[in-house]
């Protein structure tokens, strides 16, 4: 049952999440989080979720969207990205993609987990991280974070109130915030802003 903490951080557990259908009917997809909420594959600004792959055959294509892809379980997949080669085999390795362009699969070893983040060009910034230990995390306005225990428990903490991931567990962090992320495993760490502010920043 998702939930939030007494610092406004909304914790989303993996239990209970609802399989879907890829987009073009070729796997399965378990969404974690999505902007706007209840968005769907044609409007969302921003969605990530963990996509089953089981056989080989071609991605879905979403005009106008980036995508980041980090392999969380099994062998690996090797990729053609328009025309391109892509070799996904190792695992917590965040890779950005376009959505836009033809993708085929062809997975290495067996079936293959995937989490997938996407992301409105020109509307929304995303940056996917995967760390280890601990890492400090501050939002500032306008930003959210979003973390996933991908790789054994993961603890966010706060003064007196701190949140415990279980395995795919997430915690949905809106700034202005700080806290600070402990793990012995791996989690994802994505930060989400308004291209706008990304641009503003780099000027």
């Amino acid at each position: 049952m998702d939930a939030t903490s007494a610092c406004g951080i909304r914790v989303l557990r993996a239990a209970g999440r609802t399989a879907t259908v890829w987009k073009n009917g070729g796997g399965v997809t378990r969404e974690i989080a999505a902007r706007p909420e209840g968005a769907g594959m044609d409007d969302f600004a921003w969605r990530v979720s963990l996509a089953e792959v089981a056989a080989d055959g071609p991605f879905s294509t979403f005009p106008g969207i980036g995508r980041t892809l980090t392999l969380a379980e099994g062998a690996g997949m090797d990729l053609r990205v328009a025309g391109v080669r892509r070799l996904v085999d190792e695992r917590y390795v965040p890779q950005d993609f376009p959505g836009d362009e033809p993708t085929d699969c062809r997975l290495l070893s067996g079936p293959v987990v995937n989490f997938n983040v996407m992301y409105r060009r020109g509307a929304v910034q995303a940056h996917t991280a995967v760390v280890r230990g601990r890492a400090a995390l501050a939002v500032p306005p306008g930003e959210t974070l979003l973390v996933v225990a991908l790789d054994g428990p993961v603890v966010l903490e706060r003064p007196g109130d701190p949140v415990e991931l279980g395995p795919y567990d997430a915690a949905l962090v809106t700034g202005p915030r700080d806290c600070r992320v402990r793990t012995t495993g791996r989690a994802a760490v994505v930060r989400f802003a308004p291209a706008a502010v990304r641009a503003e920043e780099t000027a």
